[in-house]
Protein backbone atom coordinates (compact mmCIF):
# COMPACT_ATOMS: atom_id res chain seq x y z
CA UNK A 1 0.00 0.00 0.00
CA UNK A 2 1.23 3.58 -1.28
CA UNK A 3 2.56 5.71 2.26
CA UNK A 4 0.05 8.26 1.57
CA UNK A 5 -1.86 9.90 4.51
CA UNK A 6 -5.41 8.08 5.54
CA UNK A 7 -8.11 11.56 5.68
CA UNK A 8 -10.60 11.63 8.00
CA UNK A 9 -14.31 13.50 7.42
CA UNK A 10 -17.76 13.16 8.21
CA UNK A 11 -19.84 11.51 5.16
CA UNK A 12 -22.11 13.19 2.85
CA UNK A 13 -24.88 11.87 0.96
CA UNK A 14 -22.90 10.81 -2.05
CA UNK A 15 -21.21 8.39 0.38
CA UNK A 16 -23.96 6.00 0.74
CA UNK A 17 -23.64 3.70 -1.53
CA UNK A 18 -19.81 3.45 -0.82
CA UNK A 19 -20.54 3.04 2.80
CA UNK A 20 -22.86 0.06 1.60
CA UNK A 21 -20.44 -1.30 -0.42
CA UNK A 22 -17.88 -1.56 2.35
CA UNK A 23 -20.37 -3.00 5.15
CA UNK A 24 -21.23 -5.78 2.66
CA UNK A 25 -17.36 -6.67 2.71
CA UNK A 26 -17.18 -6.35 6.19
CA UNK A 27 -18.28 -9.80 7.49
CA UNK A 28 -19.58 -10.14 11.08
CA UNK A 29 -21.22 -7.09 10.41
CA UNK A 30 -25.09 -6.84 9.55
CA UNK A 31 -25.89 -5.07 6.14
CA UNK A 32 -28.71 -2.95 6.22
CA UNK A 33 -30.65 -1.14 3.15
CA UNK A 34 -29.19 1.14 0.83
CA UNK A 35 -31.18 3.69 2.32
CA UNK A 36 -30.67 3.68 5.63
CA UNK A 37 -26.35 4.28 4.38
CA UNK A 38 -27.92 7.07 3.10
CA UNK A 39 -29.79 8.49 5.74
CA UNK A 40 -26.76 8.10 8.03
CA UNK A 41 -24.72 9.70 5.43
CA UNK A 42 -27.18 12.81 5.57
CA UNK A 43 -29.31 13.30 8.66
CA UNK A 44 -26.27 11.63 11.45
CA UNK A 45 -23.02 12.76 9.22
CA UNK A 46 -21.70 14.80 12.36
CA UNK A 47 -21.32 11.59 14.45
CA UNK A 48 -20.05 9.43 11.73
CA UNK A 49 -16.42 9.48 9.92
CA UNK A 50 -15.50 7.98 7.30
CA UNK A 51 -12.05 7.20 6.09
CA UNK A 52 -10.08 7.92 2.74
CA UNK A 53 -7.10 6.61 1.35
CA UNK A 54 -6.08 8.08 -2.13
CA UNK A 55 -9.92 9.16 -2.71
CA UNK A 56 -11.28 5.47 -1.58
CA UNK A 57 -13.13 4.79 1.13
CA UNK A 58 -11.28 2.48 3.66
CA UNK A 59 -13.08 3.06 6.68
CA UNK A 60 -16.61 4.11 8.16
CA UNK A 61 -17.63 4.22 11.92
CA UNK A 62 -21.62 5.42 12.22
CA UNK A 63 -22.85 6.50 15.36
CA UNK A 64 -25.25 9.30 16.95
CA UNK A 65 -25.39 10.64 20.42
CA UNK A 66 -28.08 8.91 22.60
CA UNK A 67 -31.20 11.22 22.64
CA UNK A 68 -31.31 13.48 25.76
CA UNK A 69 -27.90 12.00 26.35
CA UNK A 70 -25.77 13.83 24.51
CA UNK A 71 -22.94 13.24 26.02
CA UNK A 72 -23.06 9.42 25.36
CA UNK A 73 -22.02 7.82 21.64
CA UNK A 74 -23.08 5.11 20.35
CA UNK A 75 -20.93 3.48 18.01
CA UNK A 76 -23.28 1.37 15.56
CA UNK A 77 -20.74 0.06 12.91
CA UNK A 78 -17.33 0.27 12.49
CA UNK A 79 -15.76 -1.15 8.95
CA UNK A 80 -12.28 -1.17 7.59
CA UNK A 81 -11.65 -2.52 4.51
CA UNK A 82 -9.50 -6.02 3.76
CA UNK A 83 -6.53 -3.01 2.57
CA UNK A 84 -6.02 -0.99 5.50
CA UNK A 85 -6.47 -3.23 8.78
CA UNK A 86 -3.45 -3.20 10.85
CA UNK A 87 -3.50 0.77 10.40
CA UNK A 88 -5.02 1.15 13.42
CA UNK A 89 -7.97 2.97 11.65
CA UNK A 90 -10.81 2.17 13.58
CA UNK A 91 -9.47 3.42 16.66
CA UNK A 92 -8.27 6.22 15.13
CA UNK A 93 -11.95 6.88 13.27
CA UNK A 94 -13.19 6.89 16.74
CA UNK A 95 -10.50 9.27 18.31
CA UNK A 96 -11.73 11.50 15.69
CA UNK A 97 -14.85 11.42 16.15
CA UNK A 98 -14.61 11.96 20.07
CA UNK A 99 -12.26 15.24 19.06
CA UNK A 100 -15.22 16.75 16.88
CA UNK A 101 -17.57 15.90 20.00
CA UNK A 102 -15.45 16.92 23.04
CA UNK A 103 -18.96 17.14 25.11
CA UNK A 104 -18.99 13.16 25.39
CA UNK A 105 -17.92 11.44 28.11
CA UNK A 106 -19.25 7.88 27.32
CA UNK A 107 -19.10 5.45 24.31
CA UNK A 108 -21.26 2.74 23.93
CA UNK A 109 -21.82 -0.18 21.60
CA UNK A 110 -23.36 -3.53 21.28
CA UNK A 111 -21.41 -6.38 19.87
CA UNK A 112 -22.58 -10.00 19.54
CA UNK A 113 -20.16 -12.36 21.86
CA UNK A 114 -18.69 -13.65 18.46
CA UNK A 115 -17.26 -10.58 16.92
CA UNK A 116 -13.75 -10.94 18.03
CA UNK A 117 -12.65 -8.01 15.73
CA UNK A 118 -15.17 -5.51 17.85
CA UNK A 119 -14.35 -7.04 20.95
CA UNK A 120 -10.47 -6.32 20.30
CA UNK A 121 -11.15 -2.75 19.08
CA UNK A 122 -13.39 -1.61 22.17
CA UNK A 123 -11.34 -3.55 24.52
CA UNK A 124 -7.86 -1.87 23.29
CA UNK A 125 -9.91 1.36 23.58
CA UNK A 126 -10.66 0.43 26.96
CA UNK A 127 -6.64 -0.22 27.83
CA UNK A 128 -5.89 3.21 26.02
CA UNK A 129 -8.13 5.10 28.37
CA UNK A 130 -7.34 3.47 31.41
CA UNK A 131 -11.12 1.96 32.05
CA UNK A 132 -13.26 -0.64 32.43
CA UNK A 133 -15.57 -2.03 29.93
CA UNK A 134 -19.08 -2.94 31.60
CA UNK A 135 -20.88 -5.39 30.03
CA UNK A 136 -24.75 -6.47 29.91
CA UNK A 137 -26.99 -8.15 27.91
CA UNK A 138 -29.06 -5.83 26.10
CA UNK A 139 -30.90 -7.03 22.97
CA UNK A 140 -31.62 -10.80 23.89
CA UNK A 141 -31.55 -13.15 20.71
CA UNK A 142 -35.01 -14.91 21.26
CA UNK A 143 -36.42 -12.22 23.13
CA UNK A 144 -35.88 -9.29 20.57
CA UNK A 145 -34.89 -11.39 17.57
CA UNK A 146 -36.76 -13.95 17.66
CA UNK A 147 -33.94 -16.48 17.58
CA UNK A 148 -32.89 -14.79 14.23
CA UNK A 149 -29.92 -12.93 15.88
CA UNK A 150 -26.86 -13.46 17.90
CA UNK A 151 -27.61 -11.82 21.22
CA UNK A 152 -26.17 -8.31 21.60
CA UNK A 153 -24.25 -7.11 24.10
CA UNK A 154 -24.29 -3.48 25.65
CA UNK A 155 -20.74 -2.34 25.67
CA UNK A 156 -20.12 0.97 27.86
CA UNK A 157 -16.62 2.87 28.30
CA UNK A 158 -15.43 6.13 30.04
CA UNK A 159 -13.72 8.15 27.86
CA UNK A 160 -10.86 10.38 29.61
CA UNK A 161 -11.04 14.21 30.21
CA UNK A 162 -10.04 16.14 27.76
CA UNK A 163 -8.89 19.43 27.13
CA UNK A 164 -12.52 21.28 25.71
Amino acid sequence: MPDSAVEFTNPVLEDGPFVYDLVAQSKPLDLNSRYFYLVQCGHFSKTCVRACLNGELVGWVSGHLLPEQNNVLFVWQVAVSAQARGMGLAVQMIQWLLAKHPAVRQVHTSITPGNKASWGLFESLARRWGTQITRSDWFHSQQHFQGNHDTEVLVQLSVPARNE
